[in-house]
């Protein structure tokens, strides 16, 4: 497993600075603020810290309600890997602010309980990136898999969940990869996929996440980053053919930002292209999650 593998373009091109991770919590009171000025939807959210149980231990996790009484969709979200931290609760809160029950996971639990670093994050240190990727390493694909189901069990366990409705999975870089397992482990239930600068869709491993898509049965929406797209010129091409292939509905586009682009706080947050992969993300969650 190569960084490459893990979070593409991240090295080079998305060096997390002080000054850039500091930006972090501006731009997300920032982005909150927003959302609460067109809807005071936002504010009546429930958030819950939780621990569900999987066949690996106890994963801590961030539960989102919508305020309101009812019944809604369930969504998994997987972050990137510098792990379920303030940026990703912010994202729970505003999808479950559209009518959804969110789980955020903590992908490291088997190494440390989030947030797994502290303080700034500095991608390109090699210290910091050996830490990060070698609980990227505990984590094995069987063992995704096995956590996708307890979280999904999870999720449907809540009486706000709907679960006569399909359940979304969305994934941020290293979280790409992690949502097209989830779609393969729990297929009856995942009616749709967002992957957001996913990293390591295609390879040339037999494990290889595009390989998953007969698996599943959901439609997809993946938003590959421009300069990943560079170095990989044909990995778009390779999953438009394997969904056609499946007969799977998908939308394979390039963003005109690059990688790590919707995630507030990066110096690569792009927040035109961020913003319009959040309005596809809900298009694609409110045609399919039905």
């Amino acid at each position: 497993m190569c960084d490459n593998d893990i979070h593409p373009g991240l090295v080079e091109d998305w060096n997390l600075t002080r000054r850039g991770f500091v930006a972090t919590g501006v731009v997300v009171a920032g982005l909150a603020a927003t959302a609460a000025c067109a809807s005071g939807a936002e504010d009546a959210v429930v958030e819950r810290d939780v621990i569900v149980t999987t066949p690996d231990g106890q994963a801590d996790a961030a539960l989102f309600l919508p305020g309101e009484q009812g019944q809604w969709p369930a969504v998994l979200v997987w972050p990137d890997i510098m792990g379920l931290r303030p940026v990703f609760r912010a994202l729970g809160r505003r999808l479950a602010a559209q009518g959804y029950v969110v789980l955020v996971a903590n992908p490291f639990y088997r190494s440390k309980r989030a947030p797994v670093m502290e303080g700034n994050i500095d991608f390109g240190d090699p210290q910091t990136r050996q830490t990060l990727l070698g609980y990227r390493a505990a984590m094995t694909d069987e063992g995704v898999d096995k956590d996708a189901i307890a979280y999904l069990a999870f999720l449907d366990a809540q009486p706000q969940t709907d679960k006569a409705k399909k359940a979304g999975v969305q994934g941020y870089c290293m979280g790409g990869p992690l949502a097209f397992r989830a779609a393969a482990a729990v297929p009856d239930r995942i009616g749709a996929v967002g992957s957001f600068h996913g990293g390591g869709l295609v390879t040339d491993q037999p494990s290889s996440p595009h390989l998953l898509i007969p698996r599943t049965q959901a439609a997809f929406l993946v938003a590959v980053a421009r300069n990943d797209d560079a170095r990989s010129p044909t990995d778009k091409d390779v999953l438009k053919q394997a969904f056609a292939e499946a007969h799977r509905t998908a939308t394979v586009e390039v963003y005109p930002a690059d990688h790590g682009w919707c995630v507030p706080g990066s110096q690569v947050y792009d927040q035109a292209s961020a913003e319009r992969a959040w309005s596809e993300l809900l298009t694609l969650y409110r045609t399919n999650l039905v």
